[in-house]
Order: structure tokens, then C-alpha cells, then sequence
């Protein structure tokens, strides 16, 4: 049978490829000695140690496309709007050197696609209050709440949305405040930022957001003034101008959300509660010189 098999000549539909007959051959290579499997096959025995020697770098390739699919799905989903062009721009910021063609063949293999939002008509609504830009990218803080970041992101059980809001650490990446609601409202962000501000002394902080109408209402800045919380914005739809929030959403979806499966609203705010606690607590980052977000806090703090 197999020698039926691989010794196909390469012409008619049901042929055998080269590469086929070398993956035969290393599947077999432990039951039949390998001069035999090579004459069988008709493949020079240096051509398959050719073959064999780049196995490692294809696994590695292999691997690495894998991530970058994981990544464009998690980014799919957080924003459904984004084609080819900012999900190559996502990519890029994620330190992946890809290029648009390759981004363009792997959503096309995947099936995906932007979905063009419809506006939603907000009767009498302006951005009351633009700050500017105080972070300009520069994530990096030299101490504990001095830089925060907040967004809200969606998830869903299978039945409804429900509306995720967290505040972050960019000192060390720690999500020190969330609120999940079935409403993406104004009250949603200004229970987080409550929450934030009941634990921490927040005096001077500066809190960086997009230009959502909850950021921009007048409720949320003057909300901001009591605290002494300074406000800022990013450009308008420049989503790496808050890209660690972005990347936050994206590994709780690939790493617990989409595992999960979650089937309703109890099940979706424990899944978070436990993500979060080892995000904060247990998963280590390079940027923290490997240590998990409160760890690296503590350590400095000593």
C-alpha cells in the first residue's frame, strides 16, 4: 500500500506530492529503515535531509502564523469596523513584521471581513469637553498612578452584549478598576472611575480615554475635576493612541473569553474576575522584567 502510494509519478488527480511523500516518509521512518522508504519513494536520500534540516524554521513559521491569526481575530472582535489596513497598522504596533498581502490572505482564509457600523444618531449630543492628548504614546510611567488608561470593550453570551469598562495602571499594566453593564452609558464609566477612586489617592493622575460621548460629557470631566484627575484624549479613531487597554481586551478575549464560552451574564463576569485576578496577581510580562503587574509593584515599592 505504500509503496503504491508513493511511488505515484506526479501525473493524474490523485498523485502524491514531493512534500507528501517526505512527510510519509518521516511518519514511517520508525517502523521501516529509511533507504528503503527513499528507493520506494524515488527521492535522493540528500534531498531528504535537505528537506528534514528545515524542519524546525517551517514549525517555527507554522507557529508564528498562528499567533498572528489568534491576534487578528481577538482585534476582529474588539473592533469589527477595522480592515486590512489597521489591522496591519495593530499588527505592526504588536512588533509583528507582516505586510498587507499576508494580513489580507489570512482574514480572507479566516472569513473575515469589516462590518461597516451604522451610525447611531445621538439627538442633541457634541463632545462637550476635548482634552488634549497629555500621553502622545508614551505609556511609559515612572511610578503608580500617575498615567491611567480607560476603555470599554463588549462581550456576549450568546443572547445579549455586555459592556466591559476598566481603568489601567500604565505604570504597571494593572487593572485597578472594572464595571461590566448591559448598557454602554454614562453611568458605566463613572461607576470604574468611583471604584477607582475609593481605593487609590488619585490626586494628579492623568486619565487617558478616547473620544466616546462618555469621555467628553461634561458629567465625566467635571467628575475628573473633584478628584483632581487631569483628563486627556486621543486623536479622533486612533485606537493606538490607547493601545495598552486595546492589547489588555485583547488578551482577556483570546485567553479567557473565547475558552470560556460563556453562557450567560454570571458566567461572564466570573470568567472576567478570575482573568483579572491572574492577569494582575500571576501573568508575567516582559516589559515587567517578567514579573506579574502587583509583583513588579511590590517589588519596587520595597
Amino acid at each position: 500500500m505504500f509503496k503504491k502510494a508513493v511511488s505515484k509519478s506526479g501525473k493524474g488527480g490523485d498523485d502524491i506530492t514531493r512534500q507528501a511523500k517526505y512527510e510519509i516518509i518521516e511518519g514511517l521512518r520508525g517502523k521501516y529503515p529509511v533507504t528503503w522508504l527513499l528507493e520506494i519513494a524515488g527521492i535522493k536520500r540528500a534531498a531528504y535531509y535537505k528537506w528534514k534540516a528545515t524542519l524546525p524554521q517551517r514549525d517555527e513559521r507554522i507557529q508564528q502564523e498562528q499567533d498572528i491569526r489568534e491576534h487578528i481575530m481577538a482585534i476582529h472582535f474588539i473592533h469589527p469596523e477595522f480592515g486590512r489596513p489597521r489591522i496591519t497598522d495593530w499588527l505592526k504596533e504588536s512588533v509583528f513584521l507582516i505586510n498587507h498581502k499576508k494580513v489580507y490572505r489570512l482574514m480572507k482564509e479566516m472569513g473575515i471581513q469589516s462590518v461597516i457600523r451604522k451610525k447611531r444618531k445621538r439627538h442633541g449630543h457634541k463632545p462637550s469637553v476635548i482634552c488634549p492628548n497629555r500621553l502622545q504614546r508614551n505609556f511609559k510611567a515612572m511610578g503608580p498612578n500617575q498615567k491611567m488608561a480607560t476603555d470599554i470593550t463588549y462581550v456576549s453570551d450568546g443572547k445579549q452584549f455586555y459592556y466591559l469598562s476598566v481603568i489601567q495602571d500604565l505604570f504597571n499594566n494593572e487593572i485597578v478598576a472594572w464595571q461590566i453593564s448591559k448598557r454602554n452609558d454614562l453611568q458605566l464609566v463613572l461607576k470604574t472611575v468611583e471604584e477607582w477612586t475609593k481605593k487609590k489617592d488619585v490626586a494628579g493622575a492623568v486619565l487617558h480615554s478616547d473620544q466616546g460621548f462618555q469621555y467628553t460629557s461634561k458629567t465625566y470631566n467635571s467628575r475628573l475635576e473633584i478628584f483632581g484627575v487631569k483628563g486627556s484624549h486621543s486623536r479622533k479613531g486612533n485606537c493606538l493612541d490607547n493601545a495598552c487597554v486595546e492589547s489588555f481586551f485583547s488578551h482577556l478575549k483570546t485567553e479567557k473569553l473565547y475558552i470560556a464560552q460563556c453562557k450567560s451574564e454570571e458566567q461572564i463576569r466570573q470568567a472576567i474576575e478570575e482573568f483579572i485576578y491572574h492577569y494582575n496577581y500571576k501573568r508575567t510580562q516582559k516589559k515587567l522584567k517578567k514579573r506579574a503587574p502587583i509583583e513588579y509593584r511590590h517589588a519596587l515599592a520595597v
